[in-house]
């Protein structure tokens, strides 16, 4: 069943001086280890058993490597933040990575309302988008990025968007799903700590879709987030157009590597028509979860299959 809450105030995170914390608290506090009972995860140390991975999945922290995300304030119906540097001033410099500078993905706690969007970088450091978080709940925003001079990073940050919000089950597991009039099918499964070809297949009106135009310098793109904590991971496309033997559809392939056994929600972005779509699917990595265990968002799902959700805009 649906649980319909109502969220009162307006809040953006934690400030930053609390913002590492949390971060870390959302992992240690409230991850535990999956098993074949319980829906939760967690990222243990280095095990050639298992295959796991010591390495700590982006989006978890608000400061990392001494950048820290900042939200700002901001006039309504407007999303904006600073990445404050080491030396705790702005950062103005960045790299290219996947033909962009930015890239904002937001989620409700749910892992509902997912949206992709690319923000605008003004003289002072500040990045601006008309906001992405499409109604009332408890949001988490990543900012995935490189600074110039330095690696890549992904930030994380709760947001509270208030009124009433109707809480949404996670999907059940699929391997077909619709959006836009497209069918997309996923063949493969991750595996705790190992890299796992993932290939998503388009087709439309029963034909395979084989003229998909490029985004963000793939035919795909695809973003995983862990259920309960919203681990995120970026997977990367296996090709990318003009190297000579990638084609422009109907499969695309990535190589997924997720850190924990649990439950994770794929999202899509795929190209076609002038327009992005997104297809999104529920994903299980080792063991999965008792059908009849509650989960954190009421009992677990008892239906079918996931046939989707719909489309999302894109910047």
């Amino acid at each position: 069943m649906r649980t319909v809450t109502r969220l009162a105030g307006f809040a953006v995170g934690l400030a930053a001086v609390f913002g590492a914390t949390y971060g870390v608290g959302r992992v240690v506090d409230t991850a535990p280890a999956a098993d074949s009972r319980h829906d939760h995860v967690t990222t243990p140390p280095t095990d050639e058993r298992n295959g796991t991975s010591d390495r700590l999945p982006g989006g978890l922290l608000v400061s990392e490597r001494g950048y820290t995300l900042d939200p700002v304030e901001t006039r309504a119906g407007e999303f904006a933040f600073r990445i404050a540097g080491p030396d705790g001033r702005p950062v103005t410099r960045y790299e290219v990575a996947h033909d962009k500078q930015m890239h904002l993905i937001v989620a409700r706690r749910d892992l509902s309302g997912f949206r992709h969007v690319h923000p605008e970088l003004a003289p002072d450091g500040t990045w601006r988008v008309d906001t992405p978080l499409s109604g009332p709940g408890q949001w988490r925003a990543f900012a995935d990025f490189t600074p110039t001079g330095g690696e890549p990073l992904t930030l994380g940050v709760d947001v509270t968007v208030p009124g009433e919000l109707t809480e949404r089950q996670l999907p059940a597991p699929a391997t077909s799903t619709t959006v836009d009039g497209y069918t997309v099918t996923l063949a493969g499964a991750p595996q705790p700590g190992r890299t796992s070809p993932l290939t998503l297949t388009v087709s439309r009106n029963g034909q395979p879709v084989t003229d998909l135009e490029p985004y963000l310098g793939a035919y795909g793109h695809l973003v995983a987030l862990r259920r309960g904590d919203l681990a995120y991971l970026h997977v990367h496309p296996d090709g990318v157009p003009g190297d000579g033997r990638t084609r422009p559809g109907p499969a695309v392939t990535f190589l997924a590597e997720v850190p924990s056994a649990g439950s994770y929600r794929i999202y899509l972005d795929f190209r076609h028509g002038g327009r992005v779509h997104t297809a999104e699917f529920t994903v299980v990595a080792g063991t999965a979860p008792s059908r009849d265990t509650p989960t954190p968002n009421g009992p677990a799902p008892t239906g079918g299959a996931d046939h989707g959700t719909p489309g999302h805009g894109h910047d």
